[in-house]
């Protein structure tokens, strides 16, 4: 008996039906993408993409990245709502389907990319963005279950996904928009090799573990992939703040100092060796810098600000440079350990001290409706909708059985 490939395993997987649990999970991802896409309306990238792309959804998808803002899994270190919620909604408009349906795909591509992406090792993480790399799957996931794939089809759309992958993090040493195209190009890539899929064109089973596969070319030691009952979007964070995740830890203790009237200038962050590699920026010049800046991050939250996206702007750099200079980074080696299932901190001021295991929006400190709104609100405002527009996402997000009205609202925000 031949055993099933990686990519047929998740096929097989990936047939379970969601329940209205799941639904409702996948309702507040598609809310918090809203957010982001909102706040990002008045950003460099949506200009460049009125001019650039026809269609509204190719214009959403260079969007829900750009502020910082979207949803990310710990494990597999990347962020699934700026590929997924594309795909899916370009599949839905496609077939012409209800909400049930497109919220079903999304919760299968959300498993997908996260599942596959959680395989990848540290030697993949040190040079490509998982979110591009395993975002294809994910894309090809969602849209293969609004197109009504079975096991085969979905499979050789995976295998196809697999076979194009990639996504380099040299975007991030530069002053460019790529790192908002690496998750639009893996929505769009992932909707049309399921398109293909659908009408027959085949894909390798092995293309993970087998000889050339992608493995072999971009992961020294792949980890299992895990398949378990409850689906993976449950496992999913919301970033409540406008920097990258691993500032995050830093911000949420320095809040908590600042909360309890016990932060002071100077301040010393311990963390992750990752979160330094990534985030150890002392002298930001770009918005892009200050975002992956935990000494910035944390002299935002030191200046009484609430870390939004004005927070991370040039006129921000400029006025907080004398607070970066007095906050200190180190690594921690027991935040390194339990990094990436769980993103931790230690924020010292004087003799005042908070420790955090998990920041806020992570499944051990989960958002409620309360955080989801106030940043939907704020993003709105940011992107410079009227409130209402807050009050038509929100109600659509959580409550319509109709993807006519969110496609309209997307078509309104990014005409």
């Amino acid at each position: 008996m031949t055993t099933a490939s990686l990519i047929q395993r998740l096929s097989a997987h990936l047939a379970r039906s969601p329940n209205e649990s799941d639904r409702a999970r996948a309702r507040l991802h598609l809310l918090d993408w809203l957010a982001c896409v909102a706040g990002a309306r008045q950003a460099p990238v949506a200009a460049v993409a009125r001019m650039a792309e026809p269609d509204m959804l190719t214009r959403a998808a260079l969007l829900g990245n750009v502020l910082e803002m979207d949803d990310v899994h710990r494990a597999a270190l990347l962020h699934p709502g700026p590929v997924i919620w594309p795909a899916a909604l370009s599949a839905a408009r496609q077939e012409k389907c209800g909400m049930d349906a497109l919220l079903d795909g999304a919760v299968r591509g959300y498993e997908a990319m996260i599942a596959i992406g959680a395989t990848f090792d540290a030697h993949h993480y040190a040079h490509f963005h998982p979110t591009s790399t395993a975002g294809g799957f994910g894309g090809a996931a969602a849209a293969a279950s609004i197109f009504a794939l079975d096991e085969a089809a979905t499979g050789w759309a995976l295998g196809n996904a697999a076979s194009v992958a990639g996504g380099l993090w040299r975007m991030r040493h530069e002053d460019v928009m790529t790192k908002a195209m690496h998750a639009a190009r893996a929505a769009l890539e992932g909707l049309w090799l399921a398109r293909l899929a659908r009408e027959g064109f085949t894909g390798p089973a092995q293309a993970l573990e087998g000889e050339q596969g992608l493995y072999a070319a971009m992961v020294r030691e792949p980890k299992p992939m895990a398949l378990g009952e409850e689906w993976l979007i449950h496992a999913v964070s919301f970033k409540p703040w406008a920097a990258c995740r691993h500032a995050h830890p830093a911000i949420d203790a320095a809040l908590e100092l600042r909360e309890a009237g016990k932060l002071h200038l100077p301040v010393t962050v311990e963390t992750y060796a990752d979160a330094l590699k990534f985030c150890d920026r002392p002298h930001p010049v770009t918005e892009l810098d200050a975002k992956f800046s935990i000494q910035h991050a944390v002299a935002v939250i030191a200046d009484g600000r609430s870390a939004t996206p004005e927070d991370f702007t040039p006129d921000a750099i400029a006025a907080l440079s004398d607070q970066r200079a007095q906050v200190t980074v180190h690594q921690a080696a027991e935040f390194t350990a339990a990094y990436p299932q769980h993103f931790g901190a230690r924020v010292t001021s004087d003799d005042a001290v908070v420790t955090l295991a998990d920041t806020r929006g992570d499944p051990e400190r989960p958002a409620g409706p309360e955080m989801l709104r106030a940043k939907l609100d704020s993003l709105v405002s940011w992107g410079g909708l009227k409130p209402v527009e807050a009050e038509r996402a929100a109600e659509i997000a959580l409550n319509d059985t109709s993807v006519g009205p969110l496609l309209a609202l997307l078509e309104d925000w990014l005409e």
